[in-house]
Formats: structure tokens, C-alpha cells, sequence
């Protein structure tokens, strides 16, 4: 069974007033960028939908995934945002790699929102191929960006 990770309720979101006045930050991964940039283009295309102005965004690129954690700390210690998205793509390959820049990443974020600054949102995709992560990037699974502007809303209005 298929589902596209992009449908939420966005009765659960608070007003485009209180939005309007937000500030959130997307750290993108420059690796996989034809995955990647579709997933930050989804978020901001949300969180804009829901009334956070364009230029209480800030998009910040980074190489690769690893480097999504140290992206994230700097951000939240030189600005002041409400929510971060971390955004990035690993695809398996014949090498342990991947099992170390999941973890990596994995392990920053939770350390991120374990300091209770504000809520880091994890919106990597960790997949065994290229077909998996078309389709969470804006293919029949929806847009695993969108999902993350989502969460991040939700997160930094609890």
C-alpha cells in the first residue's frame, strides 16, 4: 500500500496571523539536489501557504547530509527561528557509508532537540534507491518536504 506522506490536516495548524510573524530556517543538502531542492521547494511552499512570510525563511545549503547537524546548531545560535527542517537525501550503495551518515545525522538531530532550544525536524530521506527517494520528493508519495514544514508549524506552536 502506497500513501502519500504530504496529505495533513491543516485544521490543526494555528492562524496566518500568528504564522506571519515566525521564523523558520531549512537546511538543505546539497547532495541528491534533484531530490533535495524539491523537498526544501515543498516545505517553503508550505510553510508559505500557511502564512510565514518569505522572508522570515531562511534557507541555508550545506554539502551533504553529515553536515546538516553543524548547519542546524550554527542557524539556531546566530538567529532567532522558531523551527529548523533539516533536509537531505541517502540513497544505499555497496559501502557501510550509509549506515555512518544515517547515524550521524540521526544522532545530531536528536542531540539538537534534546537541548529544547527549538524543534529541529528531521525530513532525510534514509532509502535503498533512487526510485524511493523520487517518489517522497514530489512523486506518488508526496513530498517528504512538505511533511517536515508541516511538523515543523505544529512543533514550534506547541
Amino acid at each position: 500500500m502506497t500513501t502519500d506522506l504530504s496529505k495533513y490536516n491543516a485544521d490543526q495548524l494555528p492562524d496566518a496571523v500568528v504564522l506571519g510573524r515566525q521564523r523558520y530556517a531549512v537546511i538543505v543538502a546539497d547532495w541528491n539536489s534533484e531530490i533535495t531542492y524539491a523537498m526544501a521547494q515543498g516545505a517553503v511552499d508550505t510553510l508559505v501557504k500557511h502564512g510565514v512570510q518569505e522572508e522570515n525563511i531562511d534557507i541555508v545549503h550545506v554539502p551533504g547530509t553529515v553536515e546538516l547537524t553543524f548547519g542546524a546548531a550554527r542557524t539556531m545560535r546566530e538567529e532567532r527561528v522558531n523551527a529548523v527542517i533539516v533536509i537531505g537525501c541517502v540513497i544505499q550503495g555497496e559501502t557501510p557509508h550509509f549506515d555512518y551518515v544515517c547515524q550521524s545525522v540521526t544522532q545530531g538531530v536528536a542531540m539538537l532537540n534534546a537541548q529544547g532550544k527549538v524543534p529541529v525536524i528531521f525530513s532525510v530521506l534514509t532509502v535503498l534507491n533512487r526510485q524511493q527517494a523520487l517518489d517522497r520528493s514530489g512523486g506518488k508519495l508526496g513530498n517528504k518536504g512538505v511533511e517536515g514544514a508541516y511538523t515543523a508549524i505544529r512543533m514550534a506552536n506547541i
